[in-house]
């Protein structure tokens, strides 16, 4: 796709030039609205990883991650400021749905649409990440989901033991790995603890 007209019509209603993480969303928007319908809602694991089955988030995925994420500092004008992170009070600061990054501090205010597209991308490269990670292990939907959502969580995917269990076939194990990822700044967090039992249930669920 030809994508300059699209970027200078958005830069005229912004009525400015562009950073690099504003390329950087445009870039994640179109991307996602011109795959295929279903890959738009559920981000999948890039095709570059040709040694592994392609594999996607669902919708309840999506929707698992949203829900602990939340959409906080939601401004009355409708745009989106970034907050500092629960267990440290400061960095790494977090906007959106979880999004963190060098673009992203104590003043960056961002519109819904901002979020949204980070979000698509976002979860298209933790889901390569997880499927990188497991292979070809038999991996169910909802596993997959469930360890898209430890790993937006977390960035472990690649050295916890929850994901070696899980390449073993121990999912018992794998399940019960959760619940040892519910500290942050060195204490146990309530909403840590609520998420971890929340993406153990849904590893467990049959589809």
């Amino acid at each position: 796709m030809h994508r300059k007209p699209i970027f200078d019509a958005v830069r005229r209603l912004l009525g400015r030039g562009f950073t690099r993480a504003d390329i950087a969303l445009l870039d994640a928007a179109i991307d996602a609205a011109t795959e295929d319908r279903d890959a738009a809602v559920v981000p999948c694991a890039r095709a570059s990883e040709r040694d592994h089955p392609r594999r996607c988030v669902s919708a309840a995925g999506i929707a698992l991650i949203q829900q602990f994420e939340g959409f906080a500092r939601l401004r009355s004008d409708g745009l989106v400021e970034a907050y500092p992170d629960p267990g440290s009070g400061g960095a790494p600061w977090t906007i959106g749905w979880g999004a963190t990054g060098p673009d992203i501090g104590p003043d960056t205010v961002w519109t819904r649409s901002q979020c949204e597209a980070r979000l698509v991308a976002d979860l298209a490269r933790h889901a390569a990440a997880v499927s990188k990670a497991i292979g070809d292990a038999p991996t169910s939907q909802p596993q997959f989901d469930a360890l898209v959502s430890f790993h937006y969580n977390t960035g472990a995917i690649a050295r916890a033991t929850l994901t070696r269990r899980h390449v073993a076939g121990d999912f018992a194990g794998a399940r019960r790995e959760f619940g040892r990822w519910t500290r942050a700044g060195g204490r146990v967090l309530k909403g840590l603890v609520r998420r971890r039992e929340a993406e153990a249930r849904r590893y467990a669920q049959e589809s």
